[in-house]
């Protein structure tokens, strides 16, 4: 099985570009207002809604999806999405007590309303 998540995005050829920009995502294929991406291996979708029963977070005013990412380094990926335009004023990077063991986590808003939590080791793979 593989799950794969669409993100809402009212130009998805404008997203695709911003997102290869602020986060190396690389392009899997391009149908114009649906476009598939990965990073670092994860793969990911951009649609344009067009009122096929979902939205944009600019279109219902709140972020409609939560996306964690697990990276080496939280701070470099944060960084380099606010460098390019992420507004990273949410949740600042810091160390987070968690019951496995500190957790260095962050957060930003993309340009196209969507909330990402950046962290630096899934509880998954806790020893």
């Amino acid at each position: 099985m593989q799950i794969s998540v669409m993100l809402a995005v009212a130009d998805a050829p404008a997203a695709a570009e911003w997102y290869a920009r602020a986060l190396g995502a690389e392009q899997l294929w391009n149908l114009g207002s649906v476009i598939g991406l990965t990073v670092g291996g994860a793969a990911f979708f951009l649609g344009e809604p067009e009122n096929n029963g979902w939205d944009t977070p600019e279109g219902t005013g709140a972020p409609t999806v939560r996306i964690e990412v697990f990276v080496d380094d939280p701070d470099t990926f944060i960084n380099r999405a606010v460098e390019a335009g992420a507004d990273g004023s949410r949740d600042p990077i810091r160390v987070h007590h968690m019951p496995w063991g500190p957790h260095r986590q962050g957060t930003f808003v993309d340009p196209f309303g969507h909330l990402w939590f950046v962290g630096d080791r899934s509880p998954l793979q806790r020893k």
